[in-house]
């Protein structure tokens, strides 16, 4: 069970940066089309609407800075932190400090991740990809976003304030089953997102994050943040060795893919789990653009008492099933029945 929270804990905290760094642009109604029903393929016209929204986020993310308390929050839980984040255009760094549970502060400057534990006197230095942001994700012209997700004004939500800031609103809808919707709340003359709900296949709101207080182009410097996150004297300092891989070369295959998802990662990580020796888990990594799945492969070991369970915490699934002499957990911001297409379909076969 430890193992488990710890990687649902991951998926969490990727997702809060997700929200937290997402920055839209000023939404006006003639941006945006009004989308097909679920079960229709986008037009151009649709396409086109998304993918410039969607470009204008990553392009307006590039170019603010600011500070203010972030909270998350679901039906059975309720987190908050303190952010700082600036970018210049090509470098950017944050500052995460918790505020709800063991205290915590986190660094991230570009695709490092400096993790300060007080309490245990840990600094956790890791490097990961920029999986979960989705302004980083639209780098690329083959965006398939509108393939799987509609986009609208949301106009029972217009006029809404947020953290002192007036906002426009839209509602990303999924086209199938096989993923979650989001409403966004971006503030009106800097597009920043302030606000965000994902939607279960029903359009139930599974989990809210929004900012409780916010300053814009807040005087962040980047220099002074990257000091803070060198300052490790007093700390014992881990740096886990990842270990970048294929997933063939290391016997793992899907037999058809999940729609809409494709392969963007994997790696050999330690992860431990309280009172373990760390174990060299697999982890598999895929994203429809939007959402993401990571699947962790390490060898099965009966006298850890492991049981197969599906679990979810807010938007955040977790599935664990035996696969012959292979433990596997998939965790995602997706429907179970997602999970479940991922587990079935992936075979070993070394």
């Amino acid at each position: 069970m430890g193992r488990l929270s710890v990687l649902a804990a991951a998926r969490a905290s990727a997702r809060r940066r997700w929200v937290a760094g997402a920055v839209a642009c000023v939404v006006a109604g003639s941006v945006l089309a009004q989308p097909a029903p679920p079960a229709a393929q986008p037009s151009q016209q649709d396409s086109r609407s998304i993918n410039e929204w969607l470009t204008r986020t990553h392009e307006a993310s590039r170019r603010r800075a600011y500070q203010g308390t972030f909270v998350v929050s679901s039906a059975v839980s309720m987190s908050s932190a303190r952010i700082w984040h600036v970018c210049d255009g090509e470098q950017q760094i944050e500052r995460v400090e918790a505020l709800t549970g063991p205290p915590r502060f986190t660094f991230r400057h570009n695709d490092q991740v400096t993790t300060f534990l007080p309490e245990s006197r840990v600094v956790m230095i890791d490097r990961r990809e920029s999986l979960g942001s989705f302004p980083t994700l639209l780098a690329s012209r083959e965006s398939t976003i509108p393939d799987h997700y509609a986009m609208r004004p949301d106009g029972n939500a217009r006029g809404e304030r947020v953290a002192g800031y007036d906002t426009d609103v839209v509602l990303i809808l999924p086209r199938d089953k096989l993923r979650f919707g989001y409403r966004v709340w971006s503030e009106k003359k800097t597009g920043l997102v302030v606000k965000m709900q994902t939607l279960d296949i029903n359009g139930a709101v599974l989990e809210q994050a929004a900012f409780s207080e916010l300053q814009l182009d807040a005087p962040v410097r980047m220099d002074r943040l990257a000091q803070q996150m060198t300052r490790t004297e007093g700390y014992r300092v881990e740096k886990p060795t990842l270990v970048k891989t294929t997933p063939q070369a290391e016997g793992w295959f899907l037999k058809s893919p999940v729609d809409g998802f494709r392969s963007v990662s994997c790696y050999r990580r330690p992860i431990a789990a309280a009172g373990q020796p760390p174990m060299n888990t697999l982890q598999w990594v895929f994203s429809d653009g939007l959402a993401s799945v990571s699947l962790f492969m390490e060898p099965f070991e009966a006298q850890r008492h492991q049981q197969e369970m599906t679990m979810a915490m807010g938007a955040t699934q977790t599935m664990t099933r035996r696969v012959n002499d292979w433990w596997l957990t998939a965790v995602g911001e997706v429907p179970a029945q997602t999970l479940q297409a991922f587990v079935q379909n992936l075979e070993r076969r070394k």
